[in-house]
């Protein structure tokens, strides 16, 4: 077929051919859709993950009985009044003075309610030098924080007043209040800084202002769109701000790189001496192509995140499919239009060294096309294609090894101190306090609901609970009973033996769990006992994620096989694929495991002494980083595809696949690094964690896994490559027809940018 006439089929082509022909249509639906999307998102407003709905279990049952009765928990705060050392102890007068100084003056505040003296409670430490004052904060716990300020003044005041003494308040509305004044402008600043860093790295990528902010602006959009469509979905499946972080995350990363995806064939092709609407064309079938095929495999690695039953990852799963499907339709749809308006206007803005004419010069310099790929890869090809199996073996050993760790991961939910050492005071305190009352700051909490809490035998039931709970040895007390006689509820706080090793604060709950609630209040018909708190909670949330597993896994690699064989029509490439980004994800845990556990090059990422993965992580890498390795994978293995169809041999259709691809997969790897590894520097090391396993994951694969392993094992696979069962050919085809082989034309004078090349 002749140059203007390349025939393509598929939803990506079309799509493509539409939007070029309709370009101002295209582009009006697209802002009526992102302008329609923010005004639901507006009048529906978001709805938030309630508490009772975070998890199953116990924790779960606790919540629903507390909100169905109506009963607001409100958040707690300790002082602590401490000696700082010689003979002081709590018995002394100038003890005692503090201790009445520390509740009058939070009293006076008018913020708290129920304040209680140690001397009242017995909440005095063994070796009696310590003292805890208890109240909690009035209104709801959820903004506590915001309210706390003026008590935590006030205790300062009193600080000041007693130099002699140790004066420090804790609870979970200080703590609050210091996670959002140390690290909210942290968060914002990453999610901030990820934008420009984006528009740098595409500048260098393109070499020109108008092509680097495409791809920029066109993620802005999805974003903004996605927010909006969070709004209205949020009345089904409710989100959190959690989901709206990782949302942006994904949405920058993955829209950025479906444009460039784009973008760079486009370009390619109109270098190569083709008209722009053909240029369009081909784009769209086949750049196009592999971004809807990466963008519904990425979409399906997301959903696996709906099987874990836990609404936050409901809600980052559905978020995150929502902005990759949004950014997918947009890179197929108003990209194309916005290409075809620009024409060579989008390579305006030009920057010295970096545009189009200056690389061909060098690339001319050097006896090259400019389009022939990375003088660096084709090297690095020349000899993975030389001895595949060596390279094989080598890659595939190296990756292994780094893995290697991840067979002794340990994940649990970090402790305070572990999620931010020592850069913040109130970490020191919540130590001293857990050192001084194990289990004081964060005890289990018992709900009992009955129907009537003042039975004789509910009653006793209680008291018997509340001596069993030190007797048996899962608290060393005391264990405080707080009874509403108009809901019919008791609370019980049972501070547990283990504080803030949530190892042995684990065994004291199970002893609470197994053994003394089955022999006190388990006796006791129409009561009902579940035991949450700060450990529970952990311990639940441990479990749930634990039997979410295997099915989330299996969702994910099946769906990915699924899709990857019809998308190729090939049993071979869907089974490489599935094993490459296992091994991706495999040596992503293993750096997670040597760098956050064992410790080895921690100082690097200001990681010391943190010990052990946060639990959700792990989960929640395998579903976003097979998702996105997709995006190379499909990518590379698409432009493979299309030149053995159009007749070379596989061995010069890798060659050509992963040369011709490799500038652009470099710069999409190099824009999700920069912008995960932003994340990598926040002082919570659970978002550290994050980062670092997410910049580490997409390096490699686009790397190690796209540069070495696939070439090689294609290589060595050769035609069976192909290899597709006849048994299998009465699947749906989602293959679409490349354009068909063209005679190479003679040097020819083409424009670009006003300057006549020959091509």
């Amino acid at each position: 077929m002749g140059r203007g006439n390349t025939r393509v089929r598929g939803i990506a082509a079309r799509a493509g051919g539409w939007s070029a022909r309709h370009r101002w249509a295209a582009v009006g639906i697209w802002v009526l859709f992102v302008v329609v999307a923010m005004g639901l998102g507006s009048v529906a407003g978001r709805v938030d993950v309630k508490e009772s709905e975070q998890l199953s279990g116990e924790t779960h049952t606790a919540a629903k009985i507390l909100e169905d009765a109506g009963v607001d928990e409100p958040a707690s705060e300790s002082v602590l009044v401490q000696a700082k050392g010689g003979g002081t102890k709590a018995t002394d007068p100038a003890f005692r003075d503090a201790v009445t100084a520390v509740v009058k003056a939070v009293e006076g505040t008018g913020r708290v309610t129920d304040v209680s003296s140690p001397y009242d409670t017995g909440t005095l430490s063994k070796d009696g030098r310590s003292a805890l004052v208890q109240f909690d904060m009035r209104g709801e716990a959820d903004t506590a924080g915001e309210r706390v300020e003026p008590v935590l003044d006030a205790v300062a005041k009193v600080q000041k007043e007693h130099s002699s003494l140790r004066i420090e308040e804790v609870g979970g509305a200080s703590i609050q209040k210091t996670f959002d004044d140390a690290f909210g402008s942290d968060f914002q600043q990453a999610e901030l800084s990820a934008v420009p860093v984006a528009l740098g790295i595409l500048l260098i990528a393109f070499g020109a202002l108008v092509a680097a902010l495409l791809p920029v602006l066109l993620s802005i959009t999805a974003i903004v769109a996605t927010m909006g469509l969070m709004g209205v979905v949020s009345h089904l499946v409710p989100m959190s701000d959690t989901a709206n972080s990782v949302m942006l995350l994904v949405g920058l990363a993955v829209g950025v790189d479906y444009c460039l995806f784009y973008l760079r064939r486009e370009r390619e092709e109109r270098l190569a001496g083709r008209d722009a609407g053909t240029a369009l064309r081909i784009a769209a079938a086949t750049s196009g192509r592999a971004i809807v095929v990466s963008g519904i495999t990425v979409c399906v690695a997301m959903a696996g995140m709906l099987f874990t039953g836990i609404a936050e990852f409901k809600a980052m799963g559905l978020a995150s499919l929502m902005v990759v499907a949004v950014a997918m339709v947009g890179s197929v749809t108003v990209l194309p239009a916005l290409l075809s308006l620009l024409g060579e206007r989008v390579e305006k803005g030009r920057v010295p060294f970096l545009s189009p004419e200056a690389r061909r010069r060098r690339a001319e310099r050097r006896n090259r096309s400019t389009h022939e790929g990375s003088r660096f890869w084709s090297a690095v090809l020349r000899a993975v294609l030389a001895k595949p199996a060596v390279s094989l073996v080598l890659a595939a050993g190296a990756l292994l090894a780094i893995a290697a760790p991840a067979l002794g991961m340990k994940t649990q939910n970090l402790t305070l101190d572990q999620e931010f050492g020592d850069s913040l005071p109130i970490v020191a305190t919540y130590d001293r306090v857990n050192d001084a009352f194990p289990g004081g700051s964060g005890p289990a909490e018992v709900v009992v609901d009955a129907k009537d809490i003042n039975a004789p035998e509910v009653r006793a039931a209680l008291e018997d609970f509340r001596k069993q709970a030190v007797s048996s040895g899962a608290s060393r007390g005391p264990v405080e009973v707080k009874v509403n006689e108009a809901k019919n509820l008791a609370l019980v706080y049972v501070p547990l033996v283990g504080g803030s090793d949530l190892d042995k604060a684990g065994e004291s709950l199970e002893t609470l769990r197994e053994k003394v609630r089955p022999a006190t209040l388990g006796k006791v018909d129409g009561v009902r006992a579940p035991i949450t708190g700060e450990v529970a909670g952990s311990k639940d949330f441990n479990d749930q994620l634990a039997g979410a597993v295997v099915p989330v896994f299996a969702f994910v690699v099946v769906f990915a096989f699924v899709l990857m064989l019809l998308s190729f029509r090939s049993l071979t490439v869907a089974i490489t694929s599935i094993l490459l980004n296992l091994l991706s994800v495999g040596a992503a845990y293993g750096i997670l495991v040597a760098v956050f556990q064992h410790g080895w090059g921690a100082s690097l990422v200001g990681a010391e002494g943190v010990g052990a993965i946060i639990t959700w992580l792990p989960l929640f890498l395998f579903v976003i980083l097979f998702g996105l390795s997709m995006d190379y994978h499909v990518f590379v293995v698409s432009r493979i595809r299309e030149a053995r169809l159009r007749g070379r041999t596989t061995t010069e259709a890798i060659e050509h696949g992963v040369v011709t691809t490799a500038g652009v997969v470099t710069s999409a790897a190099v824009i999700m690094v920069a912008v995960f590894a932003i994340f990598g520097t926040l002082s919570m090391q659970s978002m550290k964690q994050m980062g670092v396993g997410l910049a580490a994951a997409v390096l490699i694969d686009a790397t190690v896994i796209r540069g070495v392993l696939l070439p090689a094992v294609m290589a060595l696979l050769g035609e069976r490559n192909w290899y597709f069962p006849k048994w299998l050919r009465r699947l749906p085809d989602l293959t679409h027809d490349e354009p068909e082989p063209e005679p190479v034309a003679p040097a020819r004078p083409v424009t670009v940018e006003g300057e006549t090349v020959r091509v």
